[in-house]
């Protein structure tokens, strides 16, 4: 492999001129510098990395820590990530931490250690003590889709309570009073805002609240399954159902399907987020769909306007949803309206 050297002897210059001219600092002549990069695509060189880093102090890499990859919603975040950080030079690095602040500690050690640039993290938990070590090593960050108590920072998310009240008014004004939801994991604030939408709606229409219909689970398709048959077990059953997550209405439709109740003859089902492959080829899920790629792409400019000292103060920037209207809630396919973004 060529070295630094190897590309100086074959331009007939010292080490220091070869490294201005990859670095772009210094003066360097035309003809020099073209002779330069002749030298290193003849020799193939490849400048160190790591090397360069120590010396900029940079490593142009960003990490995406997020909690479930095999979501639709994550995956598609994750490209809005990633298309931003290569349109200005930056690798990302992603990591899937299942929920797990074990697993979420581990790799932000690891992250550190790789001396990352700048992290954009979707926390385990409201409290997020994990990311007091980013503050304090001096890393910037960006939180995104949930908020972190206590701690200001850089924040992209949806509006999970507009979003959750928009939805839950839809089934009351179809004419449902007994509405189920399973909200989502506890200590997570995007869980904890659905909840306070549904309630929101609740009380708006004078309907009380029934703490027997409202459970709290993790946003996967398990805690749907799981809890969707308890909520059918419910002596005074509901007769309408929200989802916290589309992960959770899978397992929901699952539960409904294997016990023989129709959907949305005998349980109206909406969700949050659109699972794009069934919608793509059977649209039948009523959702509060939000923008998952312009939510990963504001991330990260954040972070890159950061990083680059264009700005000092925390943003917070709350994206809206857009209610689809389809038949799981008892519409016909294919109503769209966009509701307003909060601020």
């Amino acid at each position: 492999m060529a070295t630094i050297r190897d590309v100086a002897e074959r331009a007939g210059v010292s080490p220091i001129t070869v490294s201005r001219v990859i670095n772009d600092s210094g003066y360097v002549s035309d003809e020099t510098r073209r002779e330069v990069e002749a030298a290193i695509e003849e020799l193939n060189y490849v400048p160190n990395i790591l090397a360069r880093s120590l010396r900029s102090k940079r490593t142009h890499t960003l990490a995406l820590v997020i909690t479930d990859v095999t979501n639709p919603f994550w995956t598609t975040i994750a490209r809005g990530v990633e298309d931003k950080a290569v349109e200005n030079g930056f690798s990302v690095i992603l990591c899937n931490t299942d929920e797990d602040p074990e697993k979420e500690q581990s790799y932000l050690e690891v992250l550190l250690q790789k001396r990352v640039d700048g992290v954009i993290i979707a926390p385990v938990t409201s409290h997020g003590a994990n990311l007091h070590s980013l503050s304090r090593l001096g890393v910037p960050y960006v939180v995104i889709d949930r908020r972190v108590e206590g701690m200001d920072t850089d924040l992209v998310t949806g509006d999970s309570v507009g979003g959750a009240y928009e939805l839950t008014k839809h089934l009351i004004e179809l004419g449902h009073r007994r509405i189920g939801i399973i909200a989502g994991p506890e200590q997570v604030s995007t869980a904890d805002d659905r909840l306070a939408g549904y309630l929101k709606a609740l009380e708006e229409f004078d309907i009380p609240v029934d703490e027997a219909l409202i459970k709290r689970g993790q946003f996967n398709q398990e805690a749907g399954y799981e809890l969707t048959k308890k909520l059918l077990e419910l002596e005074e059953r509901p007769t309408a159902l929200f989802a916290g997550n589309n992960f959770i209405a899978i397992g929901a439709l699952t539960a409904l399907w294997e016990l023989e109740v129709r959907v949305p003859d005998e349980m109206a089902l909406v969700t949050f987020d659109e699972i794009p492959h069934l919608s793509a080829v059977y649209p039948f899920l009523t959702v509060a769909a939000q923008p998952a790629y312009d939510m990963g792409n504001i991330a990260t400019e954040l972070l890159l306007e950061r990083l680059d000292g264009r700005r000092e103060e925390n943003r917070e920037v709350v994206l809206p949803t857009r209610l689809i209207l389809r038949q799981s809630s008892g519409v016909e396919v294919g109503l769209d309206m966009a509701m307003s973004p909060s601020f």
